[in-house]
Protein backbone atom coordinates (compact mmCIF):
# COMPACT_ATOMS: atom_id res chain seq x y z
CA UNK A 1 0.00 0.00 0.00
CA UNK A 2 1.17 3.34 -0.99
CA UNK A 3 0.48 6.86 0.85
CA UNK A 4 0.78 9.76 -1.04
CA UNK A 5 3.15 12.09 0.27
CA UNK A 6 1.09 15.19 1.01
CA UNK A 7 -1.12 12.46 3.06
CA UNK A 8 2.45 11.95 4.68
CA UNK A 9 3.15 15.18 5.51
CA UNK A 10 -0.14 15.64 6.98
CA UNK A 11 0.38 12.38 9.44
CA UNK A 12 4.26 13.82 10.36
CA UNK A 13 2.41 17.46 11.23
CA UNK A 14 -0.79 15.89 13.06
CA UNK A 15 2.06 13.29 14.67
CA UNK A 16 4.46 16.67 15.71
CA UNK A 17 1.32 19.29 16.90
CA UNK A 18 0.05 16.33 18.93
CA UNK A 19 3.59 15.96 20.78
CA UNK A 20 4.09 19.54 20.96
CA UNK A 21 1.04 19.99 22.87
CA UNK A 22 1.61 17.53 25.20
CA UNK A 23 5.06 18.53 26.16
CA UNK A 24 3.20 22.14 26.66
CA UNK A 25 0.56 20.32 28.99
CA UNK A 26 3.37 18.45 30.85
CA UNK A 27 5.70 21.34 31.51
CA UNK A 28 2.65 23.57 32.50
CA UNK A 29 1.38 21.52 34.29
CA UNK A 30 4.17 19.67 36.95
CA UNK A 31 7.02 22.31 36.40
CA UNK A 32 5.06 25.30 36.42
CA UNK A 33 2.54 24.25 38.98
CA UNK A 34 -0.76 24.84 36.90
CA UNK A 35 -3.49 22.74 39.29
CA UNK A 36 -7.33 23.17 39.15
CA UNK A 37 -6.70 24.93 42.50
CA UNK A 38 -3.41 26.45 44.10
CA UNK A 39 -5.09 27.25 47.53
CA UNK A 40 -3.11 27.90 50.36
CA UNK A 41 -5.89 27.52 53.07
CA UNK A 42 -8.06 24.40 53.58
CA UNK A 43 -10.71 23.72 55.79
CA UNK A 44 -13.12 20.75 56.55
CA UNK A 45 -15.84 21.36 54.12
CA UNK A 46 -18.03 19.19 56.10
CA UNK A 47 -18.21 21.72 59.31
CA UNK A 48 -18.26 24.96 57.15
CA UNK A 49 -21.16 26.73 58.91
CA UNK A 50 -18.83 26.28 62.25
CA UNK A 51 -15.39 27.83 60.85
CA UNK A 52 -14.31 31.29 60.88
CA UNK A 53 -15.30 33.01 58.65
CA UNK A 54 -17.90 31.28 57.14
CA UNK A 55 -19.57 30.98 60.37
CA UNK A 56 -20.96 34.76 59.41
CA UNK A 57 -21.01 34.81 55.58
CA UNK A 58 -21.86 38.84 54.21
CA UNK A 59 -20.12 41.91 53.64
CA UNK A 60 -18.03 43.27 56.01
CA UNK A 61 -16.10 46.47 56.49
CA UNK A 62 -12.53 45.83 57.29
CA UNK A 63 -9.69 48.21 58.64
CA UNK A 64 -5.92 48.15 58.11
CA UNK A 65 -6.14 45.89 55.19
CA UNK A 66 -4.84 46.72 51.39
CA UNK A 67 -8.74 46.23 50.89
CA UNK A 68 -12.05 47.68 51.82
CA UNK A 69 -14.44 44.63 52.69
CA UNK A 70 -14.51 41.23 52.62
CA UNK A 71 -17.49 39.13 51.07
CA UNK A 72 -17.70 36.03 52.61
CA UNK A 73 -19.60 33.44 50.90
CA UNK A 74 -20.95 29.86 51.03
CA UNK A 75 -22.08 27.75 48.08
CA UNK A 76 -24.00 24.79 48.55
CA UNK A 77 -26.72 22.78 46.41
CA UNK A 78 -27.86 25.36 44.17
CA UNK A 79 -27.33 28.49 46.48
CA UNK A 80 -25.51 31.19 47.44
CA UNK A 81 -24.91 32.55 51.01
CA UNK A 82 -25.85 35.36 50.70
CA UNK A 83 -28.14 35.80 47.90
CA UNK A 84 -27.92 39.31 47.88
CA UNK A 85 -24.31 41.29 48.33
CA UNK A 86 -24.53 45.09 47.97
CA UNK A 87 -20.99 47.06 48.00
CA UNK A 88 -20.07 50.99 47.39
CA UNK A 89 -19.03 51.98 43.92
CA UNK A 90 -14.67 52.44 44.27
CA UNK A 91 -14.26 49.91 46.76
CA UNK A 92 -11.56 47.12 47.13
CA UNK A 93 -13.10 44.07 47.85
CA UNK A 94 -11.72 40.74 48.74
CA UNK A 95 -13.74 37.82 48.28
CA UNK A 96 -13.21 34.94 50.18
CA UNK A 97 -15.54 31.74 49.00
CA UNK A 98 -15.68 28.15 49.48
CA UNK A 99 -18.25 25.22 49.01
CA UNK A 100 -20.27 22.72 51.53
CA UNK A 101 -20.99 19.98 48.87
CA UNK A 102 -19.77 19.68 45.23
CA UNK A 103 -17.73 21.94 42.78
CA UNK A 104 -19.61 25.11 42.44
CA UNK A 105 -18.49 28.05 40.20
CA UNK A 106 -19.04 31.83 41.22
CA UNK A 107 -18.53 34.61 37.95
CA UNK A 108 -19.67 37.59 38.54
CA UNK A 109 -21.17 37.90 35.09
CA UNK A 110 -19.65 41.59 33.51
CA UNK A 111 -16.66 41.63 35.77
CA UNK A 112 -13.14 39.69 35.94
CA UNK A 113 -14.37 37.69 39.13
CA UNK A 114 -14.75 34.21 37.94
CA UNK A 115 -13.61 31.33 41.05
CA UNK A 116 -13.86 27.59 41.49
CA UNK A 117 -14.95 26.04 44.53
CA UNK A 118 -13.76 23.02 45.34
CA UNK A 119 -14.93 21.36 49.03
CA UNK A 120 -12.26 21.53 51.81
CA UNK A 121 -10.64 24.63 49.85
CA UNK A 122 -11.23 28.30 50.27
CA UNK A 123 -10.84 30.49 46.90
CA UNK A 124 -10.13 34.22 47.06
CA UNK A 125 -10.15 37.07 44.67
CA UNK A 126 -9.25 41.12 45.19
CA UNK A 127 -10.46 43.24 42.98
CA UNK A 128 -12.03 47.31 42.93
CA UNK A 129 -15.26 47.25 41.94
CA UNK A 130 -15.87 50.51 40.05
CA UNK A 131 -18.97 50.58 38.08
CA UNK A 132 -22.35 51.17 39.58
CA UNK A 133 -25.37 48.48 38.60
CA UNK A 134 -26.58 45.40 39.21
CA UNK A 135 -24.52 42.22 38.33
CA UNK A 136 -25.72 38.30 38.44
CA UNK A 137 -23.63 35.94 39.84
CA UNK A 138 -23.58 32.05 38.32
CA UNK A 139 -22.04 29.19 38.91
CA UNK A 140 -20.48 28.41 35.80
CA UNK A 141 -19.27 24.65 36.79
CA UNK A 142 -21.73 22.47 36.67
CA UNK A 143 -23.36 21.38 40.01
CA UNK A 144 -26.05 19.25 39.62
CA UNK A 145 -30.14 19.22 38.39
CA UNK A 146 -30.68 22.41 40.10
CA UNK A 147 -27.39 23.85 38.41
CA UNK A 148 -29.34 26.32 36.08
CA UNK A 149 -30.96 28.20 39.56
CA UNK A 150 -28.07 28.54 41.48
CA UNK A 151 -27.40 32.16 40.94
CA UNK A 152 -27.22 35.16 43.40
CA UNK A 153 -26.91 39.48 42.78
CA UNK A 154 -24.13 41.70 43.62
CA UNK A 155 -25.27 45.46 43.68
CA UNK A 156 -22.19 48.06 43.06
CA UNK A 157 -24.10 51.29 44.50
CA UNK A 158 -22.55 54.86 43.63
CA UNK A 159 -22.48 56.68 47.44
CA UNK A 160 -23.47 59.65 46.03
CA UNK A 161 -27.12 58.30 44.93
CA UNK A 162 -27.43 58.39 48.52
CA UNK A 163 -27.26 61.92 49.01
Amino acid sequence: MEIHKYEKWWMIFGTGTLIVFLIILGVSAFHGGTHPNNSKWTINYENVDQIEPFNNPGLHKVEGKDWDYEVVLVAQAFAYNPTEIEIPAGSKVRFIATTKDVIHGFEVAGTNINLMLEPGYVSEKITTLDKPGTYTIVCNEYCGSGHALMYSTLKVVDNNDNN
